[in-house]
């Protein structure tokens, strides 16, 4: 586009060279020639025909060497010795050849020869508008002082233009800003543009203003040139420090570190410089603690912890804060800086008993109050609520009151002090937070007694194995009981029962202490005329009212060796145990001469009789049976033997400490006649004495029989009333055999006792004891306690 308008301009520029050149035709003789051409044109372009109008010959200008002698600088324009036109030799810049200059005229003097012609062309270069107004700075800086006022004027660097005439600068323009305005002022030809200040300026809102004034010159079209105006406003403390904020928030967790950052409050001064420096300060009217728990940064406003932080002392802390400039005078301005703080679950439950039974009877009915509770958490929300529980396998309940935080302990089931007396109950109060804290506390309770529990022995029924011939007046026994229940209550007196019948005959004979239940039998028992009985001992404590219980003793007397073998035959007239017996001379060996008959009231070994020779005439002529008392012959009598012998034999129990009697039989020797004779008159008195002796032992049978019956019915009727397993009895047996014997069974725990006399089964095992005869059979029974005394 920029060719276009070039190329329009130059033939504009040609036409008004031709029209000149025509007007100089004209006029040659009377002025000079003078030609008209624009700067810039194309090398080459002509001028004019300048032979032509100097009236020249063109066809001797090559002859006479015509052309240019002075006049031109570098050679701009040449002459066409052909044709004699004038052309543009090299490129024309009228601002280099004349500068500011105006007209631009180049005088060319032309020369030809043969004849010598001298002639004066003037060529006038014409300006075109080829070069843009400039500043010599690309920049122009200008401080003003926010302070400065409306109307003040600040001279701007003025544009230049090479160009003149219409060409040269005629406007300038600055870029719009309502602060500023444009004001142009003539100096000479110049035009110098003022920047006038309109409306005040302020450096917090716009501290830097950047204008463009634009240089126009006056080409078609015109073209510009610009300036960057920079405008710098400079500060002054008309502004005071502004906040951010007017009131800060912030949440603070209890029990941070020391040093730990808060907040950092922000107050802009919008001056610059020391007006807009800006210190903080606590306010004059805080609380002197505060400023032991926070600090403040005085430069960047950071608030940091100084002390400890704790919750439950304060939930919110409110800081004043001040900000100053160090402007003159200073300017400040004040906020409000809330710290709440965040409560941590850092405080354990606190457990107080309100008021505590210290003992709580055992017959107390569940619900009731055994102490009041109370729970308190300092903490707040989640972290202070509270929930209290037991320790398991406890009694005792925990019921809330309709007060939050309010317990009572309660009795929940029966109580039992025999079982559990005392108490260590936990109570845990376990906060909500996270991680929970707990208290424990430890509440001991004592279970007071009431009398529930009679006293108890501890076998019922008990059997007392009691041997004969006891010391009267001294202990035989003693029973205990014992009662769960505490001092009056558990205090246990015993008395005996004694009820009419068969059996208070015996206990007129028994007395028991009534501390410690001693018991004493006031006469001597005699197993030969009682060998059982029973009664009853009543234990009552001293509670109110009173309970018992009672025991049912039976007592087994024990046999002792008291009684001395009583010979039942031989037996004389007058008393004594001697006999006299005659036998033929002419018997075998083994013939029965007689039988030693004893009888011992006592039973077992100390009722076993064993029968010896403690003296005899000669021994090779009688054995004694020591089990039977038979008396034989061991051998055949010869006519040197004696017709009278004496046998003495020895009868002895088994007692541990034997007791014995002896009998004498007189054995006589007689012929065959005397002898038959003679067991005539034998087997009259015999036949007495085997009266007597059934006599003697149908009594006794009869006695033995007797007590037997009495015996089974006392046991049944005990069976009956007490235990069902008691099954203690006394079995008689009597084997005459010679000897009275006995045997009497009973039991006792797990085994089964007999007492036998001479005889024996064969397989029962002996089984020594304090009472020496006595046998054991197995029996897997237990009954009773069986006490032997």
């Amino acid at each position: 586009m920029g060719q276009e308008r070039q190329s329009r301009g130059l033939r504009g520029w040609w036409i008004a060279v031709r029209v000149s050149a025509i007007l100089s035709c004209i006029s040659q003789v009377s002025a000079q020639i003078k030609y008209s051409i624009p700067e810039e044109v194309k090398v080459g372009s002509v001028v004019g025909n300048i032979a032509k109008d100097l009236g020249l010959d063109i066809s001797t200008l090559e002859d006479r060497r015509f052309r240019i002698v002075s006049g031109i600088r570098d050679g701009q324009f040449e002459v066409n010795q052909n044709n004699g036109a004038l052309f543009v030799h090299k490129n024309i810049d009228r601002e280099t050849l004349c500068e500011s200059i105006s007209p631009c005229l180049m005088d060319l003097k032309l020369v030809a020869e043969n004849p010598m012609e001298i002639h004066y062309v003037g060529v006038e270069i014409l300006d075109i508008n080829d070069n843009a107004p400039t500043f010599q700075e690309h920049e122009k800086k200008i401080e003003i002082a926010e302070s400065s006022l409306s109307g003040r004027r600040f001279q701007l660097p003025s544009a230049r233009d090479p160009d003149v005439a219409g060409n040269a600068i005629r406007m300038y323009k600055l870029s719009h800003n309502e602060h500023f305005s444009l004001q142009i002022r003539d100096r000479g030809e110049d035009k110098v543009p003022h920047l006038v200040l309109q409306k005040p300026l302020d450096r917090e809102k716009q501290n830097e203003h950047k204008l463009i004034l634009t240089a126009l010159d006056g080409g078609n079209p015109p073209k510009s040139g610009t300036l960057n105006v920079t405008i710098t406003v400079l500060d002054s403390n008309d502004n005071q420090p502004v906040f951010n904020q007017e009131v800060y928030s912030v949440t603070l967790p209890e029990n941070v570190n020391v040093d730990r950052s808060v907040i950092t409050v922000n107050a802009t001064d919008l001056d610059d410089s020391l007006n807009g420096e800006v210190e903080y300060f606590f306010g004059g009217e805080l609380d002197p603690q505060i400023h032991k728990i926070f600090s403040l940064d005085k430069v960047s406003g950071e608030i940091r912890t100084k002390g400890d932080i704790d919750f439950e002392k304060a939930e919110v802390y409110k800081l004043e804060i001040h900000a100053s400039d160090k402007g003159t005078p200073p300017l400040g301005a004040d906020c409000t800086v809330l710290i709440k703080v965040l409560d941590e679950n850092d405080n354990k439950p606190e457990i107080e008993v309100a008021s505590l039974s210290k003992q709580v009877s055992e017959n107390s009915k569940p619900g009731t109050v055994v102490s009041l509770i109370s729970v308190r958490d300092q903490d707040s929300g989640l972290n202070g609520k509270v929930i209290c529980s037991l320790s398991d396998n406890t009694p005792f309940n925990l019921k809330p009151s309709f007060q939050e935080n309010m317990y009572s302990l309660v009795v929940k089931q029966h109580l039992d002090r025999e079982s559990v007396s005392h108490y260590d109950i936990t109570l845990t109060a376990t906060d909500c937070g996270q991680p929970p804290l707990s208290t424990f506390k430890t509440l001991s309770i004592e279970v007071s007694d009431v009398n529930d529990n009679a006293p108890e022995f501890s076998h019922n029924p008990i059997q007392l194995y009691l041997t004969e011939n006891n010391v009267p007046g001294n202990s035989i026994f003693s029973v205990s009981a014992s009662d769960k229940d505490l001092d009056e209550n558990a205090a246990v007196k015993y008395h005996l029962v004694r009820e009419e019948g068969s059996q208070s005959k015996i206990t007129a004979y028994l007395n028991v202490n009534s501390e410690n239940g001693q018991i004493v039998a006031l006469k001597s028992f005699n197993f030969e005329t009682l060998k059982t009985f029973q009664f009853q001992v009543v234990a009552s404590d001293s509670g109110t009212p009173s309970l018992s219980s009672n025991v049912t003793v039976n007592v087994f007397i024990l046999d002792q060796n008291d009684n001395a073998p009583v010979i039942l035959y031989p037996v004389s007239s007058n008393g004594s145990a001697e006999g006299v017996e005659e036998i033929p001379r002419n018997v075998n060996a083994g013939h029965l001469v007689t039988k030693v008959r004893a009888y011992d009231a006592d039973i077992g070994y100390n009722g076993w009789l064993l029968f010896s020779l403690q003296q005899v005439s000669d021994h090779s002529l009688f054995g004694l049976d020591r089990y039977t008392g038979q008396i034989r012959t061991l051998r055949s009598f010869t006519e040197t033997d004696e017709a009278e012998h004496k046998l003495v034999i020895l009868v002895k129990d088994n007692g541990n400490v034997s007791l014995s009697a002896t009998a004498t039989v007189i054995v006589k020797l007689v012929e065959a006649k005397e002898a038959f004779a003679a067991s005539d008159v034998k087997s009259a008195a015999k036949d007495d004495e085997d009266n007597n002796v059934t006599f003697y032992l149908m009594i006794t049978l009869g006695s033995v029989s007797v007590l037997f019956i009495i015996s089974i019915i006392v046991l049944i009727a005990m069976q009956c009333s007490k235990s069902p397993d008691y099954t203690s009895k006394y079995l008689q047996e009597t084997n005459y055999d010679g000897t009275l014997c006995h045997s009497i069974q009973y039991r006792s725990g797990d085994k089964r006792y007999m007492l036998v006399g001479p005889r024996m089964s064969i397989g029962s095992t002996i089984v020594p004891g304090s009472h020496a005869n006595t046998l054991m059979l197995p029996d897997r029974r237990r009954t009773s306690e069986e006490v032997r005394v």
